[in-house]
């Protein structure tokens, strides 16, 4: 079948460059007349927290959804005449807008501190979307610029004034997969087709996923991620795909020929790695949430086009460009360089005008060349070193013959960064991390000055039965609360028309991110609130964090079981074999360990923690490690497939196990170690961001891209392989004959 569509591709190869541009711009039209519904919803596990908020949302919506603080500070003390006239008709004019109320510090107790310098209004807002929160954050501080008193410092602070950019990480990306891969390839069109390739797909897929936005609920970063995953996958998969043209153009066989031969082969380990990342990507719906199902889809969408993208459009560039791949013009070398150097530029400098000013010069330099024969005239190329001169031979050959001295020292390697994982402590970070420059942070350091770090994030304990409509019971239930170690203060406040509900709002002593305010959820749960006999229940933000965190864990190990058998069971069926897939699991899940180790260390134990431009040390991203390792797991097994799919057909052609090993990785190595470097740049974009969890998202993505490619990919595979020796492609007769026939390695063809 994959013949086939080579074939049709090269024959129709204009037909086919001309639906892609077509489907693209049709998609992206229908895509902008329908718009997108994409929803960022913080969606809570079964838990007391869900409970607390269900109360809440039946009985007092405001109170259920995001909550804010408006936080001021004078010298001079903030209960001046002058003060409390500004300030309350500030908070009056806030709790005009729509779902938002206010309990202003001047009517409530608690909220002025003892020297009365410091006071905050709390803000709460029925449930809506991220995208509203970040329009009604804005427009909160825009009426505030109305009311300044001179000396009066007016922060913002808590989640409704919370949100966070994402950097321009796939630009980044774009950038460095230029560089890289004209360094690797030497030729200007071999870097432009994967890229250009990429980019058609990811603009039919991020259309689609658009669309579908409609039907399925999908977070606001959807389209971030998949094109951060949809770049990365696709550039990759075309990458394989041009290397193995290149390598039959060489051997001097004809262009369908070699297109056709590319496709069957690399294509064939192109379609099978894409199924092994959407496995791994359809892995997040055991999770139980809904949020990580609509990115699983639109990542899967993304993927899918990619793969789709890779065995038909990209057939057809090549057989349009022919043996011009490997033709590199001064014009075209000079174009490029100009591009890249102005993108650069404006990207820093975010300024648009420059990037144009870059393209005209690029298309300039391009029309002069029309005219100007020199610059016509094709770059030398390095002559091609016979293949065992070249480093990655003897690379493999040095690891060959050292098979367990290299096997063992990578596996200490891994385990040791790794190690620190247990002790992974799972939780959301606070606004003590924000840019010290924000107002969330100016307004958490003020509220910790003022009143003590867990201010920033009180527990919201909800009382119902007689506690809640007998003031007595419930002043009492609120001594006890105060008076419980590591509560700083205690209030009670209305939460219900008819007084069925009451709620308890408690302030730790502690920061909403310091392991102390989760342990203290747990206590006020399983020891204060059951011996006081009162219908309470603790929740919250700070407690629903808790809560995630809880859930997310606990969940994690069917995610694990349920990638790691399919993934184990398809590459049974493509390798023919028990061990390789056994040990690319194993190989898959000490790179992730060693990844999830170095988060750990940095963000947790705080090793180099201000070198990223992170505040304090804190607890795991409750969502990252379930995120990572749908991600890379996906992204792992894509290098594994690509390089042994190329050993086993190395093998099966020759019977030589040492030889085939060494072959494959010869003929695959440079193409996983630029499709390496292209991941380690567009995730470390991330880092580059001021969001605390974007940061440890993208450190997490690069360190275990880099492992993989590193270390396991290029030593330990080449190790193991040669100490398995042809017991890699053992497998039992009754397992053979259960399991499907998949050829992953396609056919050499003779050529007339």
């Amino acid at each position: 079948m994959l013949i086939k569509l080579a074939k049709f591709s090269v024959k129709h190869r204009r037909m086919m460059v001309g639906f892609w541009v077509l489907l693209v711009v049709a998609l992206g039209a229908i895509s902008n007349s329908v718009g997108t519904n994409f929803a960022t919803e913080f969606e809570l596990p079964a838990s007391e927290s869900n409970d607390v908020q269900k109360l809440l949302e039946t009985n007092n919506s405001n109170r259920a959804g995001f909550s804010g603080q408006v936080v001021f500070a004078s010298p001079n003390g903030v209960t001046t005449d002058e003060i409390k006239t500004n300030m309350s008709a500030l908070f009056a004019e806030i709790a005009n807008l729509e779902g938002v109320s206010v309990t202003s510090p001047f009517e409530t107790q608690g909220q002025i501190n003892q020297d009365r310098t410091t006071a905050f209004a709390t803000i709460d807002v029925a449930v809506r979307s991220q995208q509203e929160i970040i329009k009604l954050g804005e427009e909160i501080r825009d009426i505030g610029k109305n009311f300044t008193v001179d000396g009066l410092q007016i922060e913002y602070g808590g989640e409704v004034f919370a949100g966070f950019e994402l950097p321009a990480s796939e630009v980044y990306g774009l950038l460095a997969a230029i560089i890289i891969l004209v360094i690797a390839f030497g030729s200007v069109l071999a870097m432009g087709l994967p890229i250009g390739t990429a980019i058609l797909g990811l603009g039919v897929g991020t259309s689609v996923v658009g669309i579908v936005s409609q039907i399925v609920g999908m977070p606001d970063f959807t389209t971030s991620l998949v094109a951060m995953i949809g770049l990365g996958v696709g550039i990759d998969y075309a990458l394989f795909i041009v290397t193995r043209y290149r390598e039959c153009l060489a051997d001097g066989i004809s262009v369908e020929d070699s297109v056709v031969e590319a496709v069957d082969t690399s294509g064939r380990a192109v379609i099978f790695a894409g199924i092994t990342v959407i496995i791994s990507l359809l892995g997040l719906f055991v999770m139980g949430l809904a949020f990580a199902r609509g990115l699983a889809i639109g990542a899967v969408i993304g993927v899918l086009f990619m793969i789709i993208a890779s065995i038909t459009f990209l057939p057809a560039l090549l057989a349009i460009v022919k043996h011009r791949v490997d033709v590199t013009t001064r014009a075209a070398l000079f174009a490029l360089v100009s591009f890249v150097s102005f993108a650069f530029v404006a990207i820093i400098t975010e300024n648009l005008k420059i990037f144009f000013a870059g393209l005209i010069v690029t298309v300039g330099v391009m029309l002069v060349s029309l005219v100007v024969k020199p610059l016509r005239t094709p770059i030398k190329h390095r002559p091609q070193k016979d293949k065992e001169l070249t480093f990655w031979y003897r690379w493999s050959r040095f690891i060959q013959r050292r098979p367990w001295t290299s096997a063992i020292g990578a596996t200490a390697v891994l385990l040791v960064l790794a190690s620190p994982l247990a002790s992974i402590r799972l939780g959301f970070g606070d606004n003590g991390n924000a840019p010290v420059d924000s107002t969330v942070r100016k307004a958490f350091d003020m509220m910790a000055e003022g009143f003590g770090p867990g201010f920033n994030g009180p527990l919201y304990i909800t009382v119902q039965g007689d506690a809640a409509a007998q003031t007595e019971k419930l002043q009492s239930f609120v001594a006890t609360i105060s008076n419980t170690d590591g509560v700083a203060y205690a209030q009670a406040v209305p939460a219900s028309a008819d007084g069925s509900l009451a709620l308890v709002i408690a302030y730790p002593k502690t920061a909403p991110q310091d392991e102390a305010t989760y342990d203290l959820v747990k206590f006020l749960r399983s020891e204060v609130v059951p011996a006081t006999g009162v219908d309470a229940k603790v929740g919250g933000f700070t407690a629903a964090g808790s809560d995630f965190a809880t859930a997310i864990g606990s969940r994690m190990p069917y995610l694990f079981i349920g990638v790691l058998s399919l993934s184990f069971l398809l590459l049974m069926a493509v390798f023919r074999s028990l061990l390789v897939p056994l040990k690319a699991v194993i190989m898959n899940l000490l790179s992730i360990g060693a990844a999830y180790g170095v988060l750990v260390a940095v963000f947790q134990w705080g090793w180099g923690i201000s070198l990223i431009g992170v505040g304090k040390a804190g607890p795991i991203e409750s969502w990252a490690p379930m995120m990572l390792f749908a991600i890379v797991f996906g992204l792992s097994m894509d290098y594994e497939v690509f390089l042994l799919s190329r050993v086993k057909e190395e093998y099966d052609h020759t019977g030589d196990n040492a030889t085939a090993v060494a072959d494959g990785l010869t003929a695959t190595a440079r193409v996983i170690t630029a499709a390496a470097l292209i991941m380690v740049f567009v995730f470390g974009a991330f880092v580059l961001g001021y969001d605390r969890q974007l940061k440890l998202f993208g450190l997490g993505l690069s360190v275990a891209v880099f492992i993989d490619a590193t270390i396991v990919r290029m030593v330990l595979v080449p190790a193991t392989m040669e100490l398995l020796g042809d017991r890699n492609w053992w497998l039992p007769a009754w397992i053979n004959k259960l399991l499907p026939k998949i050829d992953v390695e396609g056919h050499h063809h003779t050529h007339s």
